[in-house]
């Protein structure tokens, strides 16, 4: 990479107005990299026309990894509406039953689950008859089409689904004992799992997780060694299993008198009243979605936008029938590109360079979107693009042999450009992927 490193010296010291040279030197770019040109594509559009500046394959269908979020996102909030709020809701009729409608809340926590249950303690609500869950606000399906199986470990893809709570994750603590000694491992919370525990006590923190879920989905093998205490977050195998016992403890502790289990139910539309609800702002979805890539988040804001656009259950199918109805409505050709999750971690996903300028080039006045996205120093770019500052605004995507990334960037001369960059090449490492992507940038900065 020494080449390319010296080209992006050469182009910060040297700008031409003439887009031959400009492309002439993106093109030596692509030949110093060592990164196949056929797999690289690139958009870079007029964020006011819409003229098209600078194109390469831009018609190639290629994973977008995590850029799709931008998409998905907003088209989620235009059907939900950016006054859009998570609530969670827990009711009684006057048979003295107790139902909790779910809203799929990503933000929900079990002290949530606390408030709500103490609530209803307050207002003497401490013997229901029957204790039921509205759970019909998205499906159980609970990972996307095309996910990797390997990945179920991942703390970045847990699980999602209507019954979400503490991020869907366990915390698992990791104790050392005596110098070359079984470490200790346990839970903060009670869940069915037993741990092969393989961890000895040792001179520093590696201990490694896994699991045979097609075999043994409740046995986790922890090996390595460990030099003091740690937490490892893991996913929940089975949500709601997860909910429902940390409902069951929340109960027990607030003295309320239950014990006929959880039943299924839609919340009666008359007859009831509301006890208590639990609300996290659309705000907190679109931090974590645009700014720190969440694919829990962005997946579960997804289907949820999908349900109310057919006022029904959300799915994957009305999530896509909502994203569809978005780009026509903005009339977007959307013939080659295909979308199947709300994330962007299928590589089933394709998407153009061509699509997603012309997409941004619609939204640049949208500052729902365009002010959270973020800047270098902030989320995904925490350490990328910093020689920008604030002129760059960009959602970020990465998946095996694959980086992408995508946005606004304010040029030397004041020009606000849409750009898109994709790159899907095996025999590249991810750092050279992504010095690519920031010399390209560069040149795009310096010559318009």
């Amino acid at each position: 990479m020494r080449k390319l490193f010296n080209l992006i010296v050469l182009i910060v010291t040297f700008a031409a107005g003439c887009s031959a040279v400009f492309a002439y030197t993106i093109d030596n770019a692509l030949t110093e990299s060592g990164v196949n040109k056929s797999a690289v594509s690139i958009s870079v559009k007029n964020a006011e026309t819409g003229k098209t500046l600078y194109q390469l394959h831009q018609k190639q269908p290629m994973n977008p990894a995590s850029t799709l979020k931008m998409l998905t996102y907003t088209a989620s909030v235009d059907t939900l509406g950016e006054d859009f709020k998570f609530k969670t809701e827990l009711y009684k009729n006057a048979n003295n039953e107790v139902y909790l409608k779910l809203a799929a809340d990503p933000f929900l926590t079990t002290r949530d689950l606390e408030k709500l249950i103490g609530t209803a303690v307050s207002k003497k609500i401490v013997e229901p008859k029957h204790f039921y869950i509205d759970d019909f606000v998205i499906d159980s399906v609970e990972w996307g089409e095309g996910w990797q199986w390997d990945d179920e470990m991942n703390p970045l893809m847990p699980k999602f689904s209507s019954y979400n709570l503490d991020n869907n994750l366990l915390n698992v603590f990791i104790e050392p004992t005596s110098q070359g000694a079984p470490a200790q491992i346990y839970l903060a919370v009670f869940y069915p799992l037993t741990f092969v525990n393989l961890v000895t006590t040792g001179d520093i923190n590696n201990v490694e997780f896994s699991r045979k879920n097609f075999i043994t989905p409740d046995v986790i093998t922890a090996e390595g060694t460990v030099k003091k205490q740690f937490v490892k977050k893991i996913p929940t195998n089975y949500p709601k299993r997860y909910f429902l016992l940390r409902l069951d403890d929340t109960i027990r502790d607030k003295n309320m008198e239950y014990y006929n289990g959880f039943k299924q139910a839609k919340l009666p539309k008359q007859n009831v009243y509301l006890v208590d609800s639990v609300e996290h702002e659309l705000s907190l979805a679109t931090n974590a979605i645009l700014k720190d890539s969440s694919n829990y988040v962005a997946e579960s804001l997804f289907k949820i936008a999908g349900g109310k656009f057919v006022n029904n259950t959300g799915s994957i199918d009305h999530a896509k029938q909502m994203l569809d109805a978005y780009i026509e409505k903005n009339k977007l050709k959307s013939a080659d590109i295909r979308v199947v999750d709300g994330s962007g971690v299928s590589k089933n996903n394709l998407m153009t360079a061509d699509f997603m300028t012309d997409f941004l080039v619609k939204e640049s006045k949208n500052e729902n979107l365009v002010n959270n996205l973020p800047i270098p120093s902030e989320g995904t770019l925490t350490d990328r693009m910093l020689y920008f500052k604030d002129k760059l605004k960009a959602k970020t995507g990465t998946l095996e042999n694959v980086s992408a990334i995508a946005g606004y960037l304010t040029t030397q001369k004041g020009t606000n450009v849409a750009f898109d960059i994709m790159i899907s090449d095996s025999n590249s490492n991810p750092a050279d992927k992504k010095m690519l992507e920031e010399y390209i940038l560069r040149a795009v900065y310096s010559n318009y």
